[in-house]
């Protein structure tokens, strides 16, 4: 995913244990550290304002936007190059 979640980089910014931030925005310790490790696929607006209130940051201190890198394009130009292959094969072996 290319939303990346750094909430322990902020965690550990403001010396505040996983467990402490879960008591203190009332979510279980096992929610949060599902959004912390990144297995999470969707956040409550209303948990990340509970989130940034408690340790004093924004959204963008905890969330960031890194591309992934698609294999897409080099898996498509491969199939074409060897759709090219093939191709002059066929045509030699009909000479």
């Amino acid at each position: 995913m290319a939303i990346v979640i750094e909430l322990d980089v902020m965690l550990a910014k403001r010396k505040m244990k996983l467990n402490d931030l879960a008591a203190a925005i009332g979510i279980t310790p096992q929610n949060l550290s599902v959004l912390k490790s990144g297995r999470a696929k969707a956040i409550r607006f209303s948990t990340l304002d509970a989130i940034c209130k408690s340790l004093a940051c924004s959204p963008g201190d905890i969330l960031t936007y890194q591309p992934e890198r698609s294999n897409q394009s080099s898996q498509n130009s491969g199939a074409l190059n060897q759709g090219i292959l093939n191709q002059g094969k066929q045509n030699e072996d009909h000479k």
